[in-house]
């Protein structure tokens, strides 16, 4: 029994080697912390600004960039979510350690004589004693589904009292449409939107979040915010590429073709986009001279 009180106060002490440091530097870490997030978030905005300036001057295809900036972006909402409902939090100043020292000290006599009311002594009998279950939960050092749903769930949250965030409705807009919400994502790119007006990207990506929640149709709407893209930037190369699939839609061939070759002539010959732009220009060419003598219906 005395081995065993010993054992006990050796991890007594353990613990609070681990659980005092914290309690009595937590004001001076949480400043610290706050400046590393706030860091971090300068560098993945000005890497996100540096790959949009990249696919403006034909460095990246449209399919890079959007696989970059999906990965940058997954890493930015790791950082920023879960410091949320800290970050909302005012930075306080040490408080008196003299409530820490008392708790640290009565929370083992009060475990102790817990235990000595209402525990089963019997059970430190090794013959007593019975093996306990293994849990099978191996880390796979990945974000689970649920944890990324409510990363996201709290970004939400932190956006109804911060709407103003127009950096912040774009990410939770690309979050949902990586988990298919896409009416979702195209009700926070409309938000976006208003608040950082004639940006051809952020207009092209809310349109296609639009067509994909109407079952992929870029009729309507969809359509209206890319003409209004193409006159903010007619070079735009994501503007080009959905207004040529918006005008196949319409069986509007021709012009479906002029807005393809724009994206072509400035796509790396041999990528997978190349080839992609090349099928959909011959096949409209096709539909074109196969419809040349029938009226157009749009």
């Amino acid at each position: 029994m005395i081995l065993f009180w010993l054992i006990c106060a050796g991890l007594v002490a353990i613990a609070l080697a681990f659980v005092l440091p914290p309690l009595l530097l937590s004001g001076a870490q949480s400043s610290s912390v706050a400046d590393k997030q706030q860091a971090n978030l300068d560098i993945y905005r000005d890497q996100l600004s540096e790959l949009e300036a990249d696919l403006r001057n034909g460095i990246v295809s449209p399919e890079q960039y959007q696989q970059d900036r999906d990965e940058i972006e997954r890493r930015l909402l790791e950082e920023v979510s879960p410091a949320d409902e800290t970050s909302q939090q005012p930075l306080k100043q040490p408080a008196n350690r003299g409530p820490v020292y008392a708790l640290a000290f009565a929370l083992p006599v009060l475990a102790v004589t817990l235990y000595l009311l209402v525990g089963n002594r019997a059970g430190l009998s090794p013959t007593a004693a019975s093996p306990a279950p293994f849990a099978n939960a191996a880390g796979s050092g990945e974000m689970s589904q649920q944890q990324i749903e409510a990363n996201i769930a709290k970004l939400a949250s932190r956006l109804e009292q911060q709407p103003g965030d127009t950096e912040g409705w774009v990410m939770l807009a690309r979050s949902y449409m990586g988990l298919q919400k896409y009416r979702e994502a195209a009700d926070a790119f409309g938000k976006a939107a208003a608040l950082k007006k004639d940006d051809a990207d952020l207009l092209a990506d809310y349109a296609f979040a639009l067509a994909m929640a109407n079952g992929r149709q870029l009729q309507g709407e969809p359509f209206a915010l890319l003409k209004k893209a193409l006159q903010v930037d007619p070079q735009n190369l994501k503007v080009l590429e959905l207004a040529g699939s918006a005008e196949f839609q319409a069986k509007n061939y021709q012009e479906a073709i002029t807005y393809w070759q724009k994206v072509l002539a400035r796509t790396p010959a041999g990528s997978e986009l190349a080839g992609t732009l090349t099928d959909n220009i011959n096949e409209a060419k096709t539909l074109a001279g196969a419809g040349a003598t029938e009226p157009r219906k749009n």
